[in-house]
């Protein structure tokens, strides 16, 4: 039987600290949190490699280093409320609700409903799953705080930097072919302005395909 828990502090030891990952409540969930428990059951001893995870289904679970530096860079605080697009099996979403003070994972269809069932499994609480096209965001559950797109990106639809409140942050994968970029927005006075953050990569979201929103 492998030792997952052995490979969690591997992970953080070798993929998390070491690109200047230092904040405490993201080292304790990803500690915590048994990220092979949201992967495939074929995927599970590929569920702490350095890359993105296949899921199926146009889903990827982001490899641990560039999740960790996303959170990192969104600050993420005990009062936020965050949403997390494309939240795949829900670990994301898993690792955010020890941080924050709720998350909604947005995911479609059977996906949504393995991430409903992956997460009560692990007794996650602070957690709703959104059954719906990624694109169009929750509105219903906004506005957020912070959100997280769990994949790449060519456009953020306006319809999901409208449920941001004016203050908050938003971070995604922006891509130009092969090679992406993080980006982290923070809305003022109702317009996001976006910095880059470090080079990544990651599949583009279904419906984030397009023509860039943002001006350099």
């Amino acid at each position: 039987m492998p030792d997952f828990a052995a490979r969690r502090t591997i992970m953080v030891d070798t993929q998390v600290r070491p690109n200047d990952v230092t904040k405490f409540p993201i080292i304790e969930a990803m500690l915590t949190i048994p990220r092979e428990a949201f992967v495939p059951d074929a995927r599970r001893e590929a569920a702490y490699v350095g890359e993105n995870v296949d899921l199926g289904q146009g889903r990827w679970l982001l490899e641990p280093r560039n999740f960790a530096k996303i959170l990192d860079a969104l600050d993420i605080q005990p009062g936020d409320r965050v949403l997390d697009i494309g939240a795949g099996m829900g670990y994301s979403a898993a690792v955010i609700a020890r941080m924050a003070q709720a998350v909604v994972a947005l995911e479609e269809g059977a996906l949504a409903a393995s991430a409903e069932a992956h997460l009560s499994v692990q007794d996650i609480e602070g957690v709703t799953v959104i059954d719906g096209p990624l694109a169009a965001g929750a509105a219903e559950e906004g506005p957020y705080d912070v959100i997280v797109i769990e994949g790449g990106v060519e456009q953020v639809p306006a319809a999901i930097t409208t449920q941001l409140k004016d203050g908050g942050r938003i971070a995604a994968i922006f891509l130009q072919g092969p090679l992406g970029t993080v980006r982290i927005g923070r809305k003022i006075d109702g317009v996001v302005a976006w910095r880059d953050a470090f080079n990544a990569a990651a599949p583009v979201l279904p419906g984030f395909t397009g023509a860039k929103e943002f001006v350099l």
